[in-house]
């Protein structure tokens, strides 16, 4: 017998103006990262880190503006349209990307446990994520 796999569930999501579409999948229970820095405190973003293989862009990457600041490493994408940044490359996690849970569809399916990251001092709190 192999090893118990775990629960996974889709998910969808998006900017507000629907432009920009995502699907990915993502175990049942969630760890969810609420940040303090400086961007994430002003947005809102609530970080569900999904790896690169397991999300798919359904549409709008045309209308996607890239954003980098302090070392340039984590890309910020936002919709050119409404605004809204619904996903991301973190620095924290060059694999994966940043989802923010506050862009889901519906997110009742998951179980979510918030974690606080303290990204106003970003060396030390990337590395005690490990």
């Amino acid at each position: 017998m192999g090893a118990k796999r775990a629960m996974t569930t889709t998910i969808e999501g998006g900017c507000h103006c629907r432009a920009v579409r995502f699907k990915a999948e993502v175990p049942d229970a969630v760890e969810v990262l609420d940040c303090n820095c400086s961007i994430c405190s002003m947005t809102g973003f609530r970080h569900l880190i999904v790896p690169h293989g397991d999300f798919h862009l359904l549409a709008g990457a045309e209308k996607l503006s890239s954003y980098r600041f302090g070392t340039g490493a984590a890309e910020h994408l936002f919709c050119g349209l409404c605004g809204i940044k619904s996903f991301y490359q973190p620095r924290s996690h060059p694999e994966a990307w940043s989802v923010n849970l506050n862009c889901l569809d519906d997110s009742s399916a998951l179980q979510v446990t918030v974690r606080c990251f303290d990204g106003r001092n970003w060396e030390q709190a990337r590395a005690r994520l490990d």
